[in-house]
């Protein structure tokens, strides 16, 4: 074995509520569950479009948090499959979230690098909807910029 394998102790997964994230939290979950109980799945949300006019001047905070808030409570919708699962195959599951209104690429690699993660996982495409992309922008650009190794899922 190489000496710069590294153990995929600390993995991310890129969340959307996609199909195809879905299909990476269950890639996610099985690599977890490979790698004993010293694995941790972080299934991360990043709150962008939803938000990205909001941090104007105009708009009320109260109305920026209701719109936050209520991202949230849709993205817990699928986000408690992912615990579901995680806990029928006893892997560790943190769930995050990050208002961002600049860019998803640059808050999933920034966090990931910000927390030692060894691996992030990331469907290949999100909910966008350009179906005939081979890999959709978003996980293109967390493959181009990453400090670690990722696994895009169809």
């Amino acid at each position: 074995m190489s000496e710069t394998y590294k153990e995929l102790s600390k993995n991310l997964v890129a969340m959307d509520g996609s199909e195809l994230s879905m299909n990476a939290a269950d890639y996610a979950i099985a690599i977890a569950k490979r790698g004993g109980d010293n694995t941790q799945i972080i299934a991360l949300h990043v709150i962008h479009s939803q938000i990205k006019y909001l941090h104007s001047a105009l708009i009320a905070p109260t109305v920026r948090e209701t719109v936050i808030e209520a991202a949230k409570q849709e993205a817990q919708k699928w986000l408690s499959k992912i615990r579901q699962k995680a806990d029928e195959n006893s892997v560790k599951l943190k769930t995050e979230f990050i208002v961002d209104p600049t860019s998803i690429v640059e808050a999933v690699v920034n966090y990931a690098e910000h927390e030692g993660v060894d691996l992030i996982v990331i469907g290949s495409r999100g909910l966008s909807g350009f179906k005939k992309l081979l890999l959709g922008s978003t996980a293109s650009g967390v493959v181009t910029y990453a400090h670690c190794p990722v696994l895009v899922v169809k």
